[in-house]
């Protein structure tokens, strides 16, 4: 029987994580995260962890928070809870849980090194490279800054994108995808990469969500500890709390 958890995770991760839980009788509260905090990983630290003290000063039936990020530019280390349980999954970011194991993710990585990811999350939450990204800043920059300001703006946007090769789209196949694949191939065409589909696997999420915490996959703390980062394979360890 899996204990009673409450959910923290990234919108970016909405449309899996609500397919999983659904009709979950010990899933008992969920909270959604706009996407786009690792961008400040001490804003995401701080965002997390008041979700984790509002849980565990409201829903007393919960024994566990399950949280649905990865070490995220390091935003979810630090993070701790006082009454509960607190499960994070081995990743550095959420493309491990769509992918299914840290492994896999590395090894795709250190095989394709300039990879830029798109999934059906980051395509509906967050503005992809591509032709209509593109498009959308210069005509914000044009209206803020002028042309001369906005192009040179552009060029710095454009010259951080040389640092990728490729757009790899991964899905779990929860909802139709068609648009969000097709999407993918046109950012990758206009930006002159290469394109790449991965079938993600699903069962990372599920166990997550589900209470089968192995030790090699996800890292379960203890009231009183906290997330520390590692440098190695483990990823993450709890260490006792300040």
């Amino acid at each position: 029987m899996p204990p009673k958890i409450a959910i923290v995770y990234c919108a970016v991760l909405e449309d899996e994580i609500e397919s999983l839980i659904r009709g979950s009788d010990h899933v008992v509260h969920i909270e959604k995260l706009e996407q786009g905090l690792h961008n400040d990983p001490p804003l995401l630290n701080r965002k997390v962890q008041e979700q984790i003290e509002r849980i565990e000063e409201n829903v007393s039936e919960a024994g566990a928070i399950v949280i649905g990020y990865g070490l995220c530019s390091r935003g979810t280390e630090g993070l701790h809870a006082q009454r509960c349980k607190l499960v994070l999954t081995r990743a550095h970011d959420c493309i491990t849980l769509l992918l299914g194991s840290k492994e896999r993710y590395a090894e795709y990585v250190s095989e394709n090194p300039g990879t830029y990811w798109y999934s059906p999350g980051w395509n509906r939450h967050h503005l992809a490279p591509g032709q209509k990204r593109y498009e959308t800043l210069r005509a914000m920059y044009l209206k803020k800054y002028g042309e001369d300001n906005a192009d040179y703006l552009m060029e710095q946007e454009q010259h951080w994108f040389t640092t990728y090769d490729r757009a790899t789209f991964v899905e779990l196949r929860v909802l139709p995808s068609d648009q969000d694949q097709l999407f993918t191939k046109e950012c990758a065409d206009w930006l002159g990469w290469k394109y790449d589909y991965q079938a993600g696997d699903i069962q990372l999420l599920s166990d997550l969500i589900s209470g089968n915490w192995t030790p090699d996959r996800f890292l379960v703390l203890e009231p009183g500890e906290k997330v520390r980062f590692t440098a190695d394979e483990n990823i993450i360890e709890a260490i006792r709390a300040d």
